[in-house]
């Protein structure tokens, strides 16, 4: 009877055993099939938002500060003075002169460039767009995108492609801070049957002074004072379109009274 007990616990440890192992190696092919659908780094670069606010000061004032660090360089934004923007940033005269102007601007003056025109197109092969009305034509997702999708491109003069915009003749010029990457692409068969190169995912070939969720938000920061720029009045319009509505739904409702009350005999 013993031996038969022992037989049977040994019968119902192996039986456990193989349960284990068994529920083991489902869980491992199960977390193997979700790492494989899991999208690499970049593959969905098409559907990236930067849901950027206007009326996050804090942001559109770093995203200043990046503007100026980077892309006064090259880039101008014509329509805008920096006394308006230190205005509505909420950035002290004193501030504005000594963080933000370049050496010989007053703040009266619209945010220009000192690149010259000729050189520009000489070293691009165009001259730098401005970027006041850039938000708006393009959208902040498009410039978030294009921000975040350069890559090393060694067959252009700069050095640098772009995912957004491809040929581009802007450099890299983040890439001390993003770092270096390069973009592996996969041969597919389209619907006419021919091959074609679609992206895959990016490989980081160096890093960059910042971390991948610093330069996020660097990004998003820079594309916030973008938007801000290209309609500055958008968060105060915005607030007072509360009060129109709301001014509307009144006087809707006092001409509905005076209605009823010429047409109260009629009816």
């Amino acid at each position: 009877m013993r031996t038969d007990a022992r037989r049977r616990r040994r019968g119902a440890a192996l039986t456990a055993a193989l349960l284990l192992a068994a529920l083991a190696g489902a869980g491992a092919s199960a977390a193997k099939e979700e790492s494989a659908e899991q999208p690499k780094e970049g593959a969905d670069w098409q559907s990236w938002h930067v849901n950027n606010d206007a009326a996050d000061l804090a942001s559109v004032q770093r995203g200043a500060r990046n503007f100026v660090s980077h892309c006064l360089g090259c880039h101008s934004l014509k329509y805008e003075r920096w006394s308006r923007l230190g205005a509505d940033l909420n950035i002290p005269p004193t501030l504005l002169q000594q963080a933000l102007l370049p050496p010989g601007d007053k703040a009266t003056e619209y945010i220009q460039t000192s690149m010259p025109a000729a050189d520009a197109a000489d070293w691009f092969g165009k001259t730098p767009p401005d970027l006041s009305l850039m938000a708006r034509a393009r959208g902040p997702d498009y410039l978030y995108q294009m921000l975040k999708t350069f890559y090393v491109d060694p067959t252009r003069q700069t050095g640098a492609n772009n995912l957004r915009l491809p040929t581009i003749a802007m450099p890299d010029v983040l890439s001390p801070l993003a770092g270096l990457k390069r973009a592996v692409f996969r041969d597919e068969i389209n619907a006419a049957g021919a091959h074609e190169q679609v992206f895959d995912h990016f490989e980081q070939l160096a890093p960059g002074s910042m971390s991948a969720a610093e330069y996020d938000g660097f990004v998003r920061d820079t594309v916030n004072f973008l938007d801000y720029v290209s309609e500055p009045t958008q968060t105060a319009r915005r607030a007072l379109g509360v009060w129109v509505v709301l001014f509307l739904l009144a006087f809707t409702w006092l001409a509905w009274l005076v209605k009823r009350e010429y047409w109260k005999d009629v009816h």
